[in-house]
Formats: C-alpha cells, sequence, structure tokens
C-alpha cells in the first residue's frame, strides 16, 4: 500500500543520469581533472573536497557533463558481484575540477521532485539493495545498463517531506562519522604508544635504569598438550584470524567430518598458533570465552612463565609488524598452505623484554585504551543499528514525520 501523498516515479522522471564518466587517462591534448572513482565511492558514503582524488585528463564537454555538483548522488554501475551493483555515495559540495569516474553513473536530482541526500539513503535500504541486484545483468561481471537505471523504480514523499526525512538521518551519520573518526584516533594513539613502550623507547620513571633483556620465546613459553578423543556429539571448534584478528569459535555438528582421532583443549591465556598462516599473523591469547574449545594438532598451544613474562602484556608484542615479519622468516616456503611454521624455530626466536613489573605497567596502559576501543567499536554499531531501524521506518511510510 502507497502512504498518503507518496508517489512511484521511474529513476529518469525525477533524475537526469549521465552512464559511465571519465576513464583513467593523462592526455596532454584535454585538461588536467581529478576523478573520483570507484572506490571513493564504494568507500565512502558521502563525497567532499577532502577525499585523495587521482590525477587525469578530461575534454571540455566531460568536464561540462561529469563535473560534481552538490546534491549529486553517484552510484557503481558495475562490479565482479551483484551484490555491489548501486552502491551510492552522496555529494555533499560543490567539487569544481573533480569528475564522476569510469565504471559509475552520476544522479542529478530534478529540482524539488527528489532530494539528492534523501536518495543516497534510499538506496542503502535492504529493499533498493535487492532491488538493484536484480536489474543487474552478466555472468562473471555485473553491470547496470542505461535503460535498466532510468526505468527503476522509486517510491518517494513529497520533496519537503524527502528533505527532513535526510535532515533526520543525517544526524546518525554524523554521530556515526564521529564516533568512526574516534575510533580511528584511538587506535592511532595506540599504535604510537606500542611502539614506544614495547621497544622501550619511552619508559615510566620508577623502570628507568632497568635494563631489558634479550631472551629465547623458550624461556618463558612452555609447550602445552591437552589431548581428548574427538567427541561423538557435536562440539565447540576454535580457529584463529589472520592479521592478528583474534580467536573465533564455530560449532561442529558431525564430528564424522573431522579426519583426527586426538584433538586439543584450550584455556584462558594460551598463547596459540596457527602453524599454517602464522607468517600471516594467525597468533593469539586464548580469551574466557574460548576456555574448553578443541583444536587440531596443527595448533600448537603455550603457556607462561609469570616469573618471566605475562600474557597481558605479550598479547600487544605479537601484534607488532617486528614480531609477524619473525613468523614469517621461520615459515618457509611458497604462499597459503605450503608456509608451514617450525615449532622448533618458534621457541628459539628472540625477542626483547622488561622486567615483570614493567610488563604489567604497560599492559595496563595498552588493555586500558583497548577497553575504550570496545566500547566505542560497541556505540558505533548501535547506532548503525538504530540508523538502519529508523531508515527501514522513516523510508518506507511506516512512520510519518511533520514538516
Amino acid at each position: 500500500m502507497v502512504p498518503k501523498g507518496w508517489k512511484e516515479f521511474r529513476l529518469g522522471e525525477c533524475a537526469d543520469i549521465n552512464f559511465s564518466g571519465v576513464d583513467k587517462k593523462t592526455n596532454a591534448e584535454e585538461l588536467p581533472v581529478k576523478l573520483c572513482n570507484y572506490t571513493d565511492v564504494y568507500y565512502n558514503s558521502v563525497i567532499t573536497t577532502g577525499l585523495d582524488f587521482m590525477a587525469a585528463s578530461a575534454t571540455e564537454a566531460e568536464i561540462e557533463k561529469f563535473t560534481l555538483r552538490e546534491g549529486d548522488v553517484l552510484i557503481t554501475k558495475d562490479s565482479e558481484t551483484a551484490d555491489d551493483i548501486a552502491v551510492p555515495a552522496y555529494v555533499a559540495e560543490d567539487i569544481d575540477g573533480v569528475l564522476c569516474g569510469y565504471h559509475l553513473a552520476l544522479i542529478r536530482p530534478h529540482e524539488n521532485i527528489l532530494c539528492g541526500k534523501y536518495l543516497s539513503m534510499l538506496l542503502q535500504t535492504h529493499f533498493y539493495r535487492h532491488y538493484f541486484y536484480t536489474l543487474a545483468n552478466g555472468v562473471t561481471r555485473f553491470g547496470l545498463t542505461t535503460h535498466a537505471t532510468i526505468g527503476a523504480h522509486v517510491l518517494l514523499p513529497p520533496f519537503e517531506e524527502q528533505e527532513k526525512l535526510a535532515e533526520i538521518l543525517g544526524k546518525w551519520d554524523t554521530a556515526i562519522e564521529k564516533t568512526a573518526a574516534l575510533i580511528t584516533a584511538k587506535q592511532k594513539l595506540k599504535m604510537g604508544l606500542m611502539q614506544k613502550l614495547l621497544t622501550g623507547k619511552v619508559r615510566f620513571k620508577e623502570f628507568r635504569g632497568q635494563k631489558w633483556h634479550k631472551t629465547e620465546l623458550g624461556d618463558f613459553l612452555k609447550p602445552v598438550s591437552r589431548p581428548v578423543p574427538r567427541p561423538d556429539a557435536k562440539y565447540i571448534a576454535m580457529g584463529l584470524r589472520s592479521h592478528g584478528k583474534g580467536t573465533f569459535l564455530r560449532t561442529v555438528d558431525d564430528p564424522e567430518t573431522v579426519i583426527m582421532d586426538t584433538l586439543y583443549e584450550v584455556r584462558k591465556d594460551d598463547l596459540i598458533v596457527n602453524i599454517t598462516f602464522a607468517w600471516e599473523g594467525a597468533i593469539a591469547l586464548v580469551n574466557k570465552s574460548d576456555e574448553g574449545a578443541l583444536v587440531s594438532h596443527r595448533f600448537p598451544t603455550y603457556t607462561f612463565k609469570r616469573d618471566k613474562a605475562i600474557p597481558e602484556y605479550f598479547r600487544h608484542v605479537i601484534l607488532t609488524k617486528r614480531f609477524v615479519h619473525q613468523l614469517g622468516i621461520i615459515s618457509p616456503g611458497g604462499a597459503g598452505r605450503n608456509r608451514v611454521m617450525s615449532k622448533r624455530d618458534f621457541l628459539e626466536l628472540v625477542v626483547s623484554i622488561p622486567p615483570v613489573a614493567e610488563q604489567k605497567r604497560i599492559a595496563a596502559v595498552l588493555n586500558g585504551i583497548d577497553g575504550e576501543l570496545d566500547l566505542l567499536e560497541r556505540r558505533l554499531e548501535a547506532l548503525k543499528k538504530q540508523k538502519t531501524g529508523l531508515m527501514q521506518k522513516l523510508l518506507t511510510g511506516k512512520k510519518r514525520v511533520k514538516v
């Protein structure tokens, strides 16, 4: 049922649509310009002068046709998957000298009929994501035709209501952007502190004068094995993400699909490595929530001799580029599963560590920042869910606003 006062349009009835913008080129006979490209749109919901646009060249006709203006909406018109078709980005200001790039479509709304900011939000909804998915054609590469885009149906409220809805949802966008910026700033702060604190470049006053010492991992890590027979019923298995992203759990519903007859139990604060992808940073500390999960023999496990090193400190060391580089050195071979880490060489890796008391102090600072990051990330996720819920109500007319 169409909400009162709303009207269905074909997109070509309420906007001018220009397809396939300027290609990446540098021609001395043309004018120098900047291009807003596919990745600029895909990774930014709002296009502003602050983005790093690539240099190119264009004819006067192309400049006239594809220069970005406030209120424009850019969408991805080509993609390797249909899911990434019609990803929108709103142009928040006139950007002279910046043109719509290739593999994009530029939608310029008709005045007092279609609000560009409203359209960009509409195209983010599940309904319109799926709708444009059905309009895309292709097999190994997908694309929108001019005909399909111009003929796409959009259900619109009166223009003034579009502006009001865009204003309301824009407040959530602002909150999301500010929170994301805080997370980025906090991550940079942590990386800077890690670089200083984990190398001894910056010391706490009470530890100045105390020496760090170089030691092999085997001096404070002890291999541990807790073998259990493969369960007969479904069980929880633990895995490791690459790039220092930590652990994850999954349910094995049919143990008969597991080749190994023996598995191994993990416990909180174990240091665990995936020997197949150690070179890619697949190493982590076991969390409390992981305790009791099972792993295969490809995940050697170690406990700490806490009089020499503590897990709270070492969980940050394993995230450093230097440590991951060392893991790569002891994982010879080609790429992927051909690179298997040597467990013997792992225990012979040399690290420089401070006294345990200083380890605790450093860990407290870095863990404190991690706690703040966790709160910010939860807040960001909550804001995104709130926005999604609002969009579902406001952009379908289920909830109306006074204009």
